[in-house]
């Protein structure tokens, strides 16, 4: 596989079912078109081609994926044949190939978080909430996604997996913790890819590798186990298309009872109203959220330019900070209380195993007293009560999703583990994992390297379904590009 030079669009046209998105598969699938086992098939081959280099996949169950694909084609031929989709067995995801981060417990699969501390030999008998989710609603699990260890960072490396690469050019990472996920999408292994996103897990690698990462109100997809990281952390949609995402959360949102922090059901449409537009929207536009030190100047100019387009369909944009500091010591710290948290559990032994980037973290981790933490808190409150205020005057907010386009891959221990070398080239991100708001990115064009850009949109706590449709609308005048591999 060689570094790739040129772009295409997805296209309903392209004869590589491995090119669609789900929607576009779930429209071949009704017609008659296609069917499940051959996107599978389509899929699997990418896979196997592209994986080694690009080290997206940490574990492929060929087997599970082709039946559960047969399985999904023979509920398709019965719905066609019986004419009505009523009392039809077929899923809202039906035959839809689909990965699931190494971070997220999946039956049948070890989940070993990107570490060798881990024991594989043990059952692995249960589902979390979003795995089960996607099987109740007939997607095709393909296998599991790189993290970093425990998804400690936003570049995806780790002692046990190595580097994952970013397909639009190898020697660029593809961001992180859902790197992998990221990477599949936009290289064509699978339409659909779920993530989890603590400091921007989702958004940063989605950007990096032009996708569409979605990560919603905190609660909104139900969790379990809960993440050692706290309240930051969220699940959420890799997708080709914001539609595609829309579908995902559709699913995803639905009901489980052993998170205790989700929240109330909510049984609407994410696609309704999808196409409504953003004509009458109140926009605040922060190019650096009043704190941002530097943006690549290719990024703040693409950037502009979108948000330009939002106006030229109707929004109401004003140039506004939300007037809040940089709350990277806030993010971090309580970040660095997690990884002493997961730390402190393992023995001498597990602990020699680690990445040196997790030791460093935990390490910092130790030092903070509870004291530390409990004003951490605190601090995070208040940033969050300035947001919700905030957000009362404006519809949705819009940033850059990351200050940097994709920089080179690297191993583990490579940068000193600083709060400004971990997470000071994503400022846009972290804020509203604190805050709890959902944001979504999407992609808006490329450097002059061919690397892409993200522009993230965020909205007001539980305002998800006005992200999708605000994104929607944007990628109807931005249509996505994918690399050529």
């Amino acid at each position: 596989m060689t570094t790739p030079t040129s772009t295409t669009t997805s296209t309903t046209t392209a004869t590589d079912l491995s090119q669609h998105s789900a929607s576009e598969l779930l429209a071949l699938y009704r017609s008659g078109q296609a069917s499940p086992l051959e996107a599978t098939q389509a899929v699997l081959a990418r896979i196997a081609r592209l994986n080694p280099q690009l080290k997206a996949f940490v574990l492929v169950d060929e087997a599970a994926a082709l039946a559960a694909a047969r399985a999904s084609t023979a509920r398709w031929s019965a719905q066609r044949r019986d004419g009505s989709t009523v009392g039809s067995a077929v899923g809202s995801l039906e035959g839809v190939p689909t990965s699931i981060k190494d971070l997220i417990l999946t039956r049948g699969w070890p989940t070993l978080r990107g570490s060798r501390t881990v024991d594989p030999d043990q059952p692995w008998d249960v589902d979390a909430p979003a795995t089960a989710r996607l099987r109740e609603a007939g997607a095709v699990l393909l296998g599991k996604t790189a993290t970093p260890e425990f998804g400690c960072k936003g570049e995806t490396n780790s002692p046990l997996s190595g580097l994952t690469r970013n397909p639009w050019n190898l020697a660029k990472t593809p961001g992180g913790s859902s790197g992998g996920a990221a990477a599949a999408i936009a290289a064509g292994l699978g339409p659909l890819a779920i993530g989890t996103d603590g400091a921007g897990s989702v958004r940063i690698p989605a950007a990096f590798c032009g996708n569409v990462g979605l990560k919603p109100s905190f609660g909104r997809v139900p969790a379990w186990p809960l993440s050692p990281f706290g309240t930051v952390a969220h699940l959420g949609p890799h997708t080709l298309s914001v539609r595609d995402a829309a579908l995902m959360l559709n699913v995803l949102k639905r009901p489980d009872a052993r998170d205790w922090t989700s929240l109330p059901f909510d049984d609407s449409d994410c696609c309704a109203g999808l196409d409504d537009g953003v004509r009458g929207l109140r926009i605040a536009y922060s190019p650096r959220l009043g704190y941002a030190k530097s943006v690549h100047p290719e990024i703040a100019a693409a950037v502009a330019a979108g948000v330009q387009r939002l106006a030229e369909l109707g929004a109401q944009v004003e140039a506004v900070d939300p007037g809040i500091e940089d709350p990277l010591e806030i993010t971090v710290g309580l970040w660095f209380a997690g990884a002493w948290t997961v730390w402190s559990g393992l023995t001498p032994a597990q602990q020699a195993l680690t990445d040196p980037d997790f030791a460093a973290e935990a390490e910092l981790g130790a030092r903070l007293s509870a004291l530390d933490v409990q004003r951490l808190h605190l601090r995070r409150g208040a940033l969050g009560s300035h947001l919700r205020q905030f957000m009362q005057q404006w519809d949705l907010l819009v940033t850059p999703t990351v200050a940097v386009p994709a920089f080179d891959v690297r191993p583990p221990g490579s940068a000193p583990m600083q709060a400004e070398s971990m997470l000071g080239w994503t400022p846009f991100s972290y804020p509203f994992n604190l805050s709890q708001q959902p944001a979504i990115t999407v992609p808006c064009g490329l450097t002059s390297d061919g690397l892409p850009i993200g522009l993230q949109i965020v909205g007001p706590m539980f305002g998800d379904a006005l992200v999708l449709r605000a994104a929607q609308a944007f990628e109807s005048v931005c249509p996505v590009r994918r690399p050529v591999l």
